[in-house]
């Protein structure tokens, strides 16, 4: 099990990110997450960086496997593009994993395009998929699809080993996509039924990524409070983070959300104990790399610096320890 920190795109600037990155590398994180939007859910979050100059930032930076978290490439971006960035990405690091999902409207409808329904996205999804592999395999490629055209191109800086592509699924159809066709599984929750349906349709044995969010403090309430006001939308139900086009919409939305509802689902403060439980779930359920994000990072009461060095002396030591002690055995 490999045990990660998540950069989070939408909170931090760029250079904010690179220094994450190496602080995660300090700490003795293994690998690094970094999730990919045109928009952040709300404006107090605040930044949206492309991610692909950050993970070239990155690379020169530290010597961690990087993954995303995760590209649509469908709608905003065309395939093509996707896979010379990728491509372009794992020749600059040790590892790079290239983590696709069906995106959100949030970030895809920018271009003008119609917002496709779920099993039409699933479709451009394996589409898309495929048009990266020919790529990645060498040589001139034409490929005139359903939904995607390309003509005579080549991608010329190409890593030794083709990316591998780990598909997001936060339903039946899309995880039982994932194991047909993905090299690995992505989620941020540690949902029983998608890791079934993803191990059923020829996922089993593929590895399996899973990211959630802390917001540690000296002060809990500090905590709940800087939670509260930069990621409400965390608690938001069902299919809306899919289904709202505008940071506008998800803050009008998380007026729903009550403090009592982040402080019930949320991580807060500096309770080892409480850090170690949150990431016990993911752990059973038989998740190979974990990603950790740290809400707030900058703000007052919750400096980067006091999380990572929390982690390293208190948390990731536990971490392991959990994972040494066969707690996989349940998964």
């Amino acid at each position: 099990m490999r045990i990660g920190y998540f950069l989070s795109c939408e909170e931090y600037t760029p250079a904010q990110l690179v220094e994450q990155a190496k602080s995660a590398e300090q700490a003795g994180f293994d690998a690094l997450w970094v999730s990919d939007h045109f928009h952040p859910w709300n404006d107090e979050q605040g930044q949206s960086s492309f991610v692909w100059s950050v993970i070239g930032a990155v690379s020169q930076a530290t010597n961690l496997p990087v993954a995303t978290a995760v590209t649509c490439p469908t709608t905003r971006i065309h395939p093509a593009i996707v896979a010379q960035a990728a491509a372009t990405s794992a020749t600059m690091l040790p590892e790079f994993i290239l983590g696709v999902g069906t995106g959100e409207l949030l970030n895809e409808h920018v271009l003008g395009q119609r917002w496709p329904n779920t099993s039409e996205r699933l479709e451009m999804l394996e589409e898309s998929i495929e048009v990266m592999r020919k790529l990645w395999a060498g040589g001139f490629v034409d490929h005139h699809g359903a939904h995607y055209t390309v003509e005579n191109a080549q991608v010329y800086t190409r890593p030794q080993t083709p990316p591998k592509v780990y598909i997001s699924a936060f339903g039946p159809k899309a995880a039982a996509l994932a194991g047909r066709i993905g090299d690995g599984f992505v989620s941020t929750t540690p949902d029983a039924d998608a890791i079934k349906a993803f191990r059923e349709a020829g996922g089993e044995g593929k590895p399996m990524q899973a990211g959630y969010k802390v917001c540690w403090s000296a002060d809990k309430d500090t905590a709940l409070d800087t939670a509260y006001k930069v990621w409400p939308n965390e608690a938001l139900p069902g299919e809306l983070a899919q289904a709202l086009s505008s940071p506008k919409h998800f803050e009008q939305a998380s007026e729903l959300v009550t403090k009592d509802m982040i402080a019930e689902s949320s991580i807060l403060g500096n309770d080892v104990d409480e850090h170690v439980e949150g990431f016990r779930p993911f752990a059973e359920a038989g998740f190979d790399d974990i990603y950790i994000s740290q809400i707030g990072a900058g703000r007052a009461g919750t400096e980067a610096a006091g999380f990572f060095e929390f982690y390293a002396k208190d948390v990731l030591p536990r971490l392991r320890d959990l994972h040494a002690s066969g707690v996989r055995s349940a998964a």
